[in-house]
């Protein structure tokens, strides 16, 4: 995990005070950062530092303006980075304080071949949406040429994260639900990632314990005990993939968002139910190094649900509350004449991680039917 939880600004304050970080390239969203309120916080308290402000426009990360980031990281020389928003904003941070010295980022990042010495400088993450747990992952996202990439490594993990809810209950409820889904599915592709463990599994099922608690009533009636407790699902969730990493309803979102412009955490409800019916039905033919069927049950049992008919229902009833539309014509998608387009685009790497394999066949029949 990393060093510091922090809930308030005022611990900001002294950390800022105690560091003596008086150099800080703030990377933000062009509009989040003023609508959360950070921009009015975080200007009252940076007053006397010298500050530099990079705006990403781009509603996913992209090769683009992650090489301007590095221009400015160069040029600019910070001794802090602080990352204030969602999953797009610190997957930029974080991936930029790595690869500052890479002679050319589209070759190393879409072949893997990247190398990660040292982190340029310390980073601090505030996230203004509860979803992603970007601020504890040891991964980050960047798309080139429309097709999503995974930057790994220890040192992509920030210093310092801030949990303020003041910061995210102040998003759009569009927002606050794709987020808070993606920290859901997170949490369940988790539990029967190949990858998962004791450890990942524990932060998981807490992750879902929350989440399926408090997040309706977060987006209907938000406040601070549920907008605190949505942050904490989120970041368990991160927690949890940072070990396990996600499956195949993360590996086939990516063009939704990409080519279609569906928000991430929405495009990943899209095929959850599909792939967890796929994963469930066939259970007898896992080669996990664990028990898959104990892996659903947990999930069963959180929900306080008894089979996956019913846990499918579940989510299509929870998406349906959140207002997360779930027909792909609805979205504009022609999933029939477009499949070629969507499938060129899925991430092997994370749908290498789901627990029953599988085939061409079987992707066309789960994400067309």
């Amino acid at each position: 995990m990393s060093n510091i939880v922090f809930s308030s600004i005022n611990e900001l304050k002294s950390l800022l005070k105690e560091k003596n970080f008086n150099k800080i390239l703030i990377i933000c969203g062009e509009n989040s950062f003023e609508a959360s309120g950070a921009k009015k916080i975080l200007s009252n308290l940076l007053k006397n530092k010298e500050i530099r402000i990079f705006k990403k426009k781009s509603p996913y990360p992209e090769l683009i303006e992650l090489k301007q980031i590095i221009t400015n990281l160069r040029d600019f020389s910070p001794d802090l980075i602080l990352a204030v928003g969602g999953g797009s904003v610190l997957d930029y941070a974080k991936t930029a304080n790595v690869l500052t010295e890479s002679k050319d980022l589209k070759i190393e990042i879409s072949n893997s071949n990247y190398e990660i010495k040292k982190k340029f400088t310390k980073l601090a993450a505030i996230p203004t949406t509860a979803g992603s747990g970007a601020e504890v992952t040891s991964n980050s996202v960047i798309y080139i040429d429309k097709v999503k990439y995974s930057v790994e490594g220890e040192y992509l993990r920030p210093d310092f994260f801030f949990l303020i809810p003041e910061l995210v209950i102040t998003g759009s409820n569009k927002i606050k639900s794709s987020a808070g889904f993606d920290a859901i599915a997170q949490a369940i592709e988790s539990l029967i990632s190949k990858k998962s463990n004791d450890k990942s599994v524990s932060f998981a099922e807490k992750s879902l314990k929350i989440s399926f608690k408090y997040y309706l009533d977060y987006l209907n009636n938000p406040n601070l005990e549920n907008t605190s407790a949505m942050c904490l699902a989120a970041n368990l969730s991160g927690e949890a993939i940072s070990i396990s990493k996600t499956t195949a309803p993360h590996a086939v979102s990516y063009p939704f968002t990409s080519i279609y412009g569906v928000s991430h955490g929405h495009a990943v409800s899209l095929t959850l139910n599909k792939f967890l019916k796929f994963n469930h039905t066939n259970l007898n033919v896992s080669k996990c190094n664990f028990d898959l069927k104990k892996r659903f049950e947990i999930m069963f049992d959180v929900a306080k649900i008894k089979d996956i008919n019913n846990f499918d229902k579940f989510l299509d009833n929870m998406k349906k509350k959140a207002k997360l539309e779930n027909n792909f014509k609805n979205l504009g998608i022609d999933i029939h004449n477009d499949y070629s387009n969507i499938i060129s685009g899925v991430n092997m790497l994370r749908l290498s991680n789901n627990p029953i394999e599988l085939s061409q066949s079987d992707l066309k029949k789960i994400i067309v039917n």
